[in-house]
């Protein structure tokens, strides 16, 4: 029998009931059985060896069945189309047989050869086989596009080589579009590194002579530029780099450092740099760029629609913005506006930042320059996501609700909240308390420490030391208000005070573990939970109004935050004891939660 992984033995059904791996129909009598778990009916079993042996005399009485839907269509029309167990391809692109027991065969593949000797492998002939081991083919690299389906292979050696690939000339001549010259096949299998992509190879390479360039074949497909969710502008292709080029050469997504004498991404403008293998590694999170010359669209569109002045130094000092109807002016008077927030992520004003000298409306300068268009990472949709406000959102990252500015994605309707596109944003980032920079690892698994919470997946972390954070700890505000004390209360990462009877909260009054972040007074010494301090809707802004649906209420509701008395819900009779809506014309209040409100929360904009 012509299994990679050895011998079948006949046996009774040792669990009962079995699904054949050739037919997938169920059976609870004897089964030929593999080591490696294959289990097959006995007559699917004889079937396929006789097809190996080319002893065509079991299909004599299956009539050939001739192709359903013509090749010119493409293969979108044949999806959904039957598979032929052993090419995989469409059944219906080529002849085929198709016995009674569910097992379907091309008839080309019907008549492959059982054994075949090889340029790629002289040591041994090479057998018709399953690759029930999923094998890499040792010329291009892949393993099966589906199921174990027929190869050749060399079982001693594991050696594997598709039938395609098996049947391909070895003097093959391929042309690049991401290449001046044309790659040909180098006759040796040797372990290279790919000048392409910077990882080794251990199968069938391809070379430029007149360059001096050896790649997988794979690798002569890659793209020349790339549009990647990871990066804001494009992403070009390169075979070298020279190091004096970049001020750090690490990957932008793993953080690992980029050999610049193989084959990477990067870009133009911010001399940022990728591995191949990083940015190339989910489909979705990048498209390929057909006409270099093309403007990308998500490149040009800027929040700020005019610049009214600038300083000597080219900043942008008074603005309009397509989310405001006023001019906004810059500053960087910060400790003048302790008590106030940006309009766009609702956190302090703590740098630079816009403000509107006819209302209360503030903007970082950071939130003031993102896009009305952004691709992220962390969003699989294909479209970009588009910058918006005025809309009651959970944020769909760090779940928290809000009304500041959002990305939106128009084909789910998700919303992510500026704090997270902020955290998010590839690139080293400062934290509280830590002294070294810090790279978020989408793949890491581990503790965060502001929080305490383990094994979270995801994590900001220092490359020196045993650091790591959340990206909700990261985006905590570094001030915050609360009514148990007069003063501002400051985010700390520690707490000095090595007495225990002062590890408690003075909001809850339970006891608070001093290596979690917490907030303080200095002058008051008070110390809270950071969860008491914030509470449940940190991120809608007091004063502004939402449009409640008719029946709701008539009036535009205002955001109000009870803190003292505790009015009675109109809707549910319980007292409003943190945030509710209020109406100021006829006395109208309720719980956030208890009204129905549509997407409207202000009316700011234009």
């Amino acid at each position: 029998m012509f299994l990679l992984c050895g011998a079948l033995w006949v046996l009774p059904s040792q669990d009962g009931e079995y699904a054949c791996d050739f037919c997938d129909k169920e059976d609870n009598d004897f089964v030929y059985h593999c080591s490696c778990g294959l289990d097959f009916h006995i007559k699917c079993a004889l079937l396929t060896f006789n097809i190996a042996e080319n002893n065509l005399k079991e299909l004599d009485h299956v009539a050939l069945q001739h192709p359903l839907i013509s090749t010119e269509n493409g293969n979108e029309e044949l999806e959904d189309v039957s598979k032929c167990f052993g090419c995989w391809e469409p059944l219906a692109k080529f002849t085929q047989f198709s016995p009674d027991c569910g097992f379907n065969l091309h008839e080309k593949c019907a008549k492959l050869p059982f054994k075949l000797n090889h340029v790629w492998h002289r040591k041994h002939p090479l057998v018709l086989q399953f690759n029930s081991q999923r094998l890499s083919c040792k010329i291009c690299g892949e393993t099966s596009r589906m199921g174990s389906g027929f190869v050749y292979g060399c079982s001693p050696c594991k050696f594997v080589v598709h039938i395609e690939c098996a049947s391909q000339s070895p003097l093959q001549v391929i042309k690049s579009t991401n290449h001046e010259h044309p790659f040909t096949v180098f006759l040796r299998q040797v372990p290279f590194t790919c000048d392409a992509c910077g990882t080794e190879g251990n199968h069938v390479a391809y070379t430029c002579g007149t360059c001096n360039i050896i790649i997988h074949k794979n690798c002569i497909s890659l793209p020349r530029i790339i549009k990647s969710k990871w990066h804001d502008h494009r992403l070009l292709h390169t075979y070298f780099h020279h190091i004096e080029d970049f001020r750090v050469l690490d990957c932008i997504i793993c953080h690992d450092e980029v050999n610049t004498e193989h084959g990477s991404y990067y870009c133009s403008k911010c001399t940022v740099i990728f591995h191949v293998k990083c940015v190339m590694k989910d489909k979705d999170s990048y498209e390929i760029v057909e006409n270099e010359d093309e403007e990308s669209p998500d490149e040009s569109v800027s929040s700020i629609t005019k610049v009214l002045e600038r300083n000597d130094a080219g900043e942008a000092t008074v603005i309009e913005h397509f989310k405001h109807i006023h001019y906004l002016i810059l500053s960087d008077r910060v400790g003048e506006y302790d008590d106030k927030c940006c309009d766009g992520c609702l956190l302090p004003i703590v740098t630079s930042f816009y403000y509107c000298t006819q209302c209360d409306f503030f903007l970082h300068k950071f939130c003031a320059e993102l896009p009305k268009v952004k691709h992220v990472w962390h969003h699989r949709c294909r479209p970009a996501l588009v910058l918006t406000s005025n809309e009651v959102f959970e944020c769909v990252r760090c779940l928290c609700l809000s009304n500041a500015f959002a990305y939106k994605c128009e084909e789910c309707e998700q919303c992510t909240c500026l704090r997270c596109i902020i955290a998010l944003t590839p690139g080293a980032r400062t934290c509280l308390g830590h002294k070294h920079p810090l790279l978020f690892y989408t793949e890491y698994k581990g503790p965060c420490v502001p929080c305490g919470k383990d094994d979270i997946k995801g994590l900001f972390r220092c490359k020196d030391c045993n650091f790591s954070l959340d990206h909700k700890c990261f985006s905590l505000p570094i001030r915050s208000e609360h009514k148990s004390d007069k003063h501002l209360l400051s985010l700390a990462s520690h707490d000095d005070n090595r007495y225990s009877e002062s590890h408690f909260c003075d909001v809850c009054e339970e006891s608070r573990d001093p290596n979690l972040w917490f907030y303080h007074c200095a002058t008051c010494n008070t110390s809270a939970h950071i969860n008491c301090v914030l509470g449940e809707y940190l991120f809608i802004k007091l004063g502004s109004t939402v449009k409640v649906i008719e029946d709701a209420h008539e009036h535009p509701l205002t955001f109000v935050k009870k803190i003292y008395n505790y009015p009675i819900c109109r809707y549910c009779g319980e007292r409003c004891l943190d945030l509710a809506l209020e109406c100021t014309g006829c006395n109208f209040i309720a719980h956030n939660r208890c009204p129905r409100y549509n997407c409207t929360s202000s009316d700011l904009e234009e």
